[in-house]
């Protein structure tokens, strides 16, 4: 699989990357020895950066990560993980908590060191106690060999702006920001690298919603985004192709983003991504459904406190 650079890191990550998230049951009741195979045909299909958080299943996915990558050279593999979010309402970005979620990921996940951690959904707290008290915390771990890059995650864009204009990161993860949908977290890019930091981009398919898949539960999507969006699905489905096809090769095409994390926890699907990304993207079928989103494109919601948020 093609490989970029992160940013100043030195890391080379694969273009397509493995989300752990469903491997925590986030979207369906999984099956834990699917769960474990879908780690390990990852691996094979040459997506050997894997993402996950504490907050993924509350530890579940970081437990299933310890086990699916128990007989894995550390080597061969590239591993991120959060802090900061435990539970849906459970934030907690003190630095006494930053060493102690440090050391049970670890413990979790068997390993001894840990490439890449963020502080996750920052846009839930006063950001403010992320610069002065959550990085200078991180940064301790760093100087222990326990963290080797760090850096922030969320949703609003408006967070990287805050975070990077007031200190340093290694490393940025955004989600649904950079999507058939949603381009924004692309807009940001010219700001990243005079930063210096490291690009990845998250769910281009957007929690389902670019897949003609039924939506979770807890999906902020309007009726109106919900129904540009079947109909999108339906143009693919008259084209004999599908609209997470048009979405996951769409994100990994652009090279500014070092590489796309998706996750499924079922190994099939997982095999399937890493075919598409090798097939040529179909430029009419884009322009099509690129016409029917258009009245949705950038469209967002609001998550965490308002005045952590973009304005509309």
């Amino acid at each position: 699989m093609k490989r970029r650079s992160l940013g100043q890191t030195g890391l080379e990550l694969p273009i397509l990357s493995f989300g752990a998230s469903s491997l925590g049951g986030e979207f369906r009741q999984v099956k834990l020895d699917e769960a474990l195979q879908a780690v390990h045909v990852a691996l094979e299909c040459g997506m050997n950066y894997i993402d996950t958080s504490p907050y993924y299943g509350r530890g579940m996915s970081e437990v299933m990560l310890g086990v699916a990558l128990r007989d894995v050279p550390r080597d061969s593999y590239i591993l991120s993980t959060k802090l900061g979010r435990y539970a849906p309402q459970h934030f907690d970005f003190s630095a006494k908590r930053v060493e102690e979620s440090i050391d049970v990921s670890l413990e979790r996940m068997g390993v001894d060191y840990i490439d890449m951690v963020f502080c996750h959904d920052i846009e839930f707290v006063d950001m403010q106690q992320i610069i002065d008290e959550t990085l200078p915390a991180l940064r301790k771990q760093q100087e222990q060999g326990k963290v080797r890059f760090v850096g922030v995650s969320g949703y609003p864009m408006k967070m990287f702006r805050y975070v990077l204009d007031r200190t340093d990161l290694d490393v940025v993860l955004s989600y649904n920001h950079y999507t058939l949908q949603n381009t924004m977290f692309g807009d940001l890019v010219p700001y990243l690298k005079e930063k210096n930091v490291g690009i990845i981009n998250a769910a281009p398919f957007s929690a389902r919603l670019l897949t003609g898949a039924p939506l979770p539960e807890w999906h902020k999507a309007t009726p109106e985004v919900r129904e540009v969006c079947a109909r999108a699905a339906e143009r693919c489905k008259e084209a004999g192709s599908d609209l997470a096809k048009l979405a996951l090769q769409f994100s990994v095409a652009n090279e500014e983003m070092t590489t796309c994390v998706t996750g499924s926890a079922n190994p099939n699907r997982v095999r399937q991504w890493a075919e598409w990304i090798e097939e040529p993207i179909d430029e009419q079928l884009l322009a099509d459904v690129q016409k029917i989103l258009e009245p949705i494109h950038n469209w967002f919601y609001v998550e965490g406190r308002p005045e952590n948020n973009d304005d509309a």
